[in-house]
C-alpha cells in the first residue's frame, strides 16, 4: 500500500538522496540534494541515515495526500506548507493520518524545502542511487529521471519516531547575509587584479537562468588572460568564468569535465546556502584556503555525531 500520493505538482519536486559516486568516469554526474544540510537535517528528526531519500521541493506547487498514518519531517525553506490548511513549520517531524493533505504553497524564506519519511522513501535505485537527475535520465522514483508527478505514490518502510525538532541554535541561517565561502583555485593568478578586487568586493545577483545544473551570477565583468583551458574534471561549486565574464557556479547535475577558467570552488557548506538563495538574491563571495575549509565542514558535521 502506497503511503503518500502526488496529488498536484509543478514539475519542481524530485526525489534525492546523497548522490551518486563512483560514476564520473563514466560521464555521469553525483546530483543528490542542492541543500544536503538540510536534507541531512531531514533525516536526523526521524533517526534515518542522514543521506536517505527525500523529496526535494523548490518553490512550492506541490500538494500530497496521506495514505496511511505515520511521521514525516520537514527541514529547509519556509514554503507555506500546511497540513489540511493548518500552518506547518520546517525543521521538525510531525505526525500525519491517513487522508490528511499536505501541501506547499510558494516561499517566504529559501527556496528549496526537504520532506523526510522513516527510513526514507522508496525510489528506483539507478548506479547506486535514487538521486532524480533530468538530464542524464536517472535515478528518482521510477529510475527514468522524472520529477514526480500527480498520480505518483510512495512509500516507506521505516518505524515511526519520537516528534522533535531541530535545537534553535542550530538551525541554518537560509538568507543570503552570509558571504559565500571559495576555495581559489589554481587558474587565480590568470584573472587581473581589477577582476579579483571585483569578484570579493561585489554584490553578485542570482540570476532567473539557473537551475541544478548551475547557478548563473551577473555582476562585474571578469576578465581572464585565457580564454579557454584543456578540459578537465569539475567539482561540486565550481566556479568557471566562460567569455562573458558573468561567474557560473556548477552544481550537483553539473557536467563532469569543463574547459572555462575557474576561480575556484565554493565550500560544500556554500553550495547548500546557495541552493536556498531565490532569483535576484544578492549575495557576495569569500576568498579561503582549503584548510579553513576543512575545519568549517569537520565542525559542521559534528551537529549530527
Amino acid at each position: 500500500m502506497s503511503a503518500i500520493t502526488v496529488d498536484y505538482s509543478r514539475s519542481l519536486a524530485l526525489l534525492q538522496d546523497g548522490g551518486r559516486f563512483g560514476v564520473r568516469h563514466l560521464g555521469v554526474t553525483q546530483g543528490g540534494a542542492f541543500d544536503w544540510v538540510s536534507m541531512y537535517w531531514a533525516n536526523w528528526l526521524l533517526g534515518n541515515a542522514l543521506d536517505a531519500p527525500v523529496i526535494e521541493i523548490t518553490l512550492g506547487g506541490l500538494r500530497l495526500i496521506c495514505e496511511r498514518d505515520g511521521c514525516l519531517a520537514l527541514a529547509g525553506a519556509d514554503l507555506q506548507a500546511t497540513l489540511d490548511d493548518r500552518p506547518l513549520q520546517p525543521w521538525r517531524s510531525f505526525s500525519v493520518r491517513r487522508g490528511q493533505v499536505l501541501t506547499f504553497a510558494q516561499p517566504r524564506l529559501g527556496a528549496r524545502a526537504y520532506l523526510a519519511a522513516p527510513g526514507g522513501f522508496e525510489g528506483e535505485r539507478v548506479l547506486g542511487s535514487v538521486a532524480t537527475v533530468a538530464r542524464e535520465s536517472l535515478g528518482g522514483l521510477r529510475g527514468d529521471g522524472q520529477p514526480l508527478r500527480p498520480g505518483d505514490r510512495l512509500n516507506w518502510n521505516g518505524q515511526d519516531g519520537v516528534l522533535k525538532q531541530v535545537p534553535e541554535a542550530q538551525i541554518p541561517d537560509l538568507s543570503a547575509s552570509r558571504p559565500l565561502d571559495l576555495v581559489v583555485g589554481a587558474q587565480i593568478g590568470e584573472f587581473g587584479g581589477q577582476s579579483l578586487y571585483d569578484t570579493f568586493n561585489s554584490d553578485w545577483t542570482v540570476d532567473m537562468r539557473s537551475d541544478r545544473m548551475g547557478v548563473r551570477l551577473t555582476g562585474p565583468q571578469l576578465r581572464c588572460r585565457v580564454s579557454g583551458i584543456v578540459s578537465e574534471g569539475v567539482p561540486l561549486g565550481a566556479v568557471q568564468v566562460p567569455p562573458d565574464g558573468q561567474p557560473i557556479v556548477l552544481l550537483n547535475d553539473r557536467q563532469t569535465i569543463g574547459g572555462y577558467p575557474r576561480l575556484g570552488a565554493l565550500t560544500p557548506e556554500a553550495v547548500a546556502r546557495l541552493g536556498q538563495c531565490l532569483p535576484g538574491s544578492r549575495i557576495r563571495l569569500r576568498p579561503v584556503v582549503q584548510r579553513s575549509a576543512e575545519f568549517i565542514q569537520q565542525q559542521l558535521l559534528l551537529n549530527w555525531r
